[in-house]
């Protein structure tokens, strides 16, 4: 296994160590949850950059290293949610578009064209990410950020959708 997927993997770990920390009533707790959160996100660029650079790319990273950013974004939301922090719809929208995106991935795999990651898909991660860094540590008017990060989630699902419309005519 190569470096950029035990990146990958070291991010999926790290989800439950950011969850018990996140929910457990310790001192610094969040703070501590919120360090991990950002270690783990700072894996995926990491990891993107070292399999490209090093010609790593595998399918096991192609695999994983979505399903790691989709894990670790929807843990972060739904704890949120829990805790109280985040609107429901806020969580569904996210959750539902990355749930729409994955299954047009897969149904375009099933005819042999892969759809890459887009400009749109690349900032929607980069705006959600800081945005739950801003509602864990409590930044005065986080909503304006959780309010960009739906607004650019729907961009992107659309951006996905008719930029990959071809593939509903394949039925």
């Amino acid at each position: 296994m190569n470096l950029a997927n035990k990146l990958t993997i070291l991010r999926i770990i790290l989800i439950p160590v950011f969850l018990i920390l996140l929910t457990l009533k310790v001192q610094y707790g969040v703070y501590l949850a919120t360090a991990v959160f950002i270690i783990a996100a700072l894996t995926d660029k990491l990891d993107g950059y070292i399999a490209r650079t090093r010609n790593q790319i595998t399918t096991l990273g192609k695999f994983m290293d979505p399903l790691a950013d989709k894990l670790l974004v929807a843990a972060a939301l739904i704890s949120l949610l829990e805790l109280q922090k985040l609107s429901t719809w806020v969580v569904l929208v996210i959750i539902a578009r990355e749930f729409v995106i994955t299954g047009l991935r897969a149904v375009a795999a099933t005819e042999g064209v892969v759809i890459a990651a887009s400009w749109w898909g690349k900032l929607k991660t980069t705006v959600q990410i800081i945005a739950i860094i801003a509602v864990l540590i409590d930044i005065p008017y986080y909503n304006v950020l959780v309010w960009i990060a739906a607004v650019i989630t729907i961009i992107s699902g659309v951006d996905y959708i008719y930029k990959n419309r071809m593939i509903f005519k394949f039925q």
